[in-house]
């Protein structure tokens, strides 16, 4: 085969030159939060006039003043400002479990030049991810069992040589991506008696070839998610892959999760925008012979990497599909009278095959949610043009402002394309009562998705536990789905005592012929609850039961990893169960990928009291 590299047509690109450095350190801790979402600079926080605000300069809520959201917070979930429950100080070296050392595993590794640590911060950024318990560890308790050294490959051969090294020596290795896993994928099982070793990929941050006869660029697997779109764009393309959490994720763990984007509907999930892999596992390397559209060489062996979520090996090197920058970009909204018009439209939508690259319909409390997120313009005639707005849906039209529903839009493509769909969609949703609600809104709700990881933060300092989930959906299941879930998350919490009313809101976001995905956000107020970490996930673990049962999926995106491993052979069966376990066995016989993910390796069942002591610290602080 002709090496890529010879073609006149492909250009390098060095990401991880001192001219333009990735976006992330390698010592994390230098720019982001060590119990909580995203960057040191940016939170929300209640200022000395008692409302709240955004600091920072990264995002367009940054250095913005809140007036709504006290309100909200008052009203929807049951915020006291009077009630604060500030976290613990930065956890220390004392706080933390003696690493484990295989002495003859470092002595070999040594003599390799591979960069590595065992200091206590660098350990701790990579022992978690950002599931509730994770971060409630964080803030009030100690983890049991943490990665004993970190190590940074600079290159595929690198990984190669630690995963020989680990073969060779029985360690356990945990690939660490992003670190943004929303599913106890990367924390490491409490009863790992070999030393743990979490292989940081953030080094491996280059795009090595950018291939512009076939679309195509070939990439390294650490490299994040706006830093592959940032240096794509000098060049004048995109991958168009936009994870919620692209400003810290990585090429390889949307790979080995088996990703989605905000713009799937235009560009693909992960696996509609992957060429080729090269994959490192304890039987060497796994790859293709060729770098082509498609094959039928009996079952496509990018689907034992895909989804893989850690057990079996590490993505090392990805060619993804590109494509140019798109010509036009416009953002859009609109306004339902209530949700179920809204899921209507989208379906309708979907039927026609005329989807923007992204839209997203938010039911009302969501909507709510999002109004008291908009901050207050200094302008008096903007104020006086919303209120307009208001009184013409409200007094004219007769929407009901608690009924009604509004999705977000975003269309890409040649502007002569982007005219048409959009005049298509518009007319599809006026069929539904939909009234077209402007191009601020709709880019206003686009890029608070970047924003609104952060608020989950500001909820632990009020006593309020939050999480998100999602699932996908048959279209005649998706109404069925959205209230039941919801109908049982109140059931639930009425039933466990819970004070004050839970926050329980969904959208429905990406779109496909025969489905959606529908995302669901829960939190409550645990005042005067006992433990409200096992509270929450008991209450979550309900609604999963009741999205199987109402015809959803185990997960969208976020994948399985350890926190719902209990619905996985109800999902796939024993058959599909026993050919991962039979897959497992023969890549990974030593489970040196010891993860604990998938109910494949060991252990295999979840270990339910994983924190106890955090509960147990919750309880006596309560």
């Amino acid at each position: 085969m002709t090496s890529q590299k010879e073609s006149t047509n492909l250009k390098l690109n060095t990401c991880g030159s001192e001219s333009d450095p990735p976006s992330i350190p390698k010592r994390r801790q230098e720019l982001l939060k060590w119990n909580g979402w995203g960057y040191k600079d940016s939170k929300f926080i209640v200022n000395k006039d008692n409302h709240v605000e955004f600091t920072g300069e990264r995002y367009q809520l940054s250095g913005h003043t809140l007036t709504h959201m006290r309100d909200w917070m008052t009203e929807a979930v049951g915020i006291s400002l009077d009630h604060k429950t500030p976290p613990q100080g930065e956890i220390t070296a004392k706080d933390m479990p003696t690493p484990l050392r295989n002495e003859e595993f470092l002595a070999e590794l040594r003599r390799t030049n591979i960069s590595h640590s065992d200091d206590c911060q660098d350990r701790l950024f990579r022992a978690h991810g950002h599931t509730l318990s994770e971060m409630f560890i964080l803030r009030e308790g100690k983890f049991k069992r943490m990665p004993d050294l970190v190590i940074w490959p600079s290159c595929h051969n690198d990984v190669v040589k630690v995963v020989e090294l680990g073969c060779k020596h029985n360690v356990c290795i945990i690939p660490f991506g992003g670190g943004t896993s929303v599913s106890e994928a990367i924390l490491c099982p409490e009863n790992e008696s070999r030393m743990i070793i979490s292989l940081d990929t953030s080094q491996m941050n280059k795009i090595m070839w950018v291939d512009e006869k076939n679309l195509v660029a070939h990439c390294e697997s650490g490299i994040i998610g706006q830093d592959l779109e940032r240096l794509l764009g000098k060049k004048g393309f995109c991958t168009g892959h936009e994870p919620d959490s692209m400003e810290f994720s990585t090429l390889g763990g949307w790979v080995a999760t088996r990703a989605s984007g905000m713009k799937k509907n235009i560009y693909g999930n992960i696996e509609d925008l992957v060429v080729h892999v090269k994959f490192v596992t304890p039987r060497g390397t796994m790859e293709k012979s060729c770098q082509v559209p498609r094959m039928s060489s009996g079952p496509d062996i990018h689907h034992f990497m895909l989804g893989s979520e850690g057990t079996l090996g590490v993505v090392t090197e990805v060619t993804i599909k590109i494509r140019p920058v798109a010509e036009c970009k416009k953002y859009g909204s609109i306004v339902f009278p209530d949700f179920e018009n809204g899921v209507a439209c989208l379906r309708e939508i979907a039927r026609q095959k005329c989807a923007p690259a992204s839209i997203r319909l938010m039911d009302n409390e969501q909507f709510q949610f999002g109004h008291a997120l908009k901050p207050e313009s200094k302008s008096k005639f903007t104020n006086f043009m919303d209120g307009l707005k208001k009184f013409y849906l409200t007094r004219i039209k007769g929407f009901d402002v608690h009924n009604m529903a509004v999705a977000t839009l975003l269309f890409e493509g040649a502007k002569k394309d982007v005219d048409a769909q959009e005049k298509r969609v518009y007319e599809i949703a006026a069929q539904f009562g939909g009234l077209a609600g402007g191009a601020d809104n709709g880019e206003r709700g686009y890029m608070l998705t970047f924003a609104i990881a952060y608020i989950r933060d500001i909820g632990f300092d009020y006593y309020i536990v939050a999480e998100s989930f999602e699932t996908s959906v048959p279209w005649d299941r998706c109404l069925d789905l959205c209230k039941n879930v919801k109908d049982r998350v109140h059931r639930e919490c009425k039933e466990r005592g819970i004070q004050f009313p839970p926050y329980v809101t969904c959208r429905v976001t990406q779109l496909y012929d025969a489905g959606a995905c529908v995302y669901f956000y829960f939190g409550f107020n645990y005042r005067g609850i006992q433990n409200p970490v096992q509270m929450y996930e008991d209450i979550e673990s309900c609604a999963r039961d009741e999205i199987l049962a109402n015809g959803g999926s185990i997960s969208h995106h976020h994948g399985v990893g350890k926190l719902r491993k209990r619905w996985l052979k109800k999902t796939i069966g024993d058959v599909g169960l026993g050919t991962m376990r039979a897959i497992k066995e023969y890549i990974d016989p030593q489970n040196i990928f010891g993860c604990g993910n998938l109910m494949v390796g060991e252990p295999e069942e979840h270990d339910y009291n994983a924190h106890a002591d955090v509960k147990n610290v919750l309880a006596s602080k309560l």
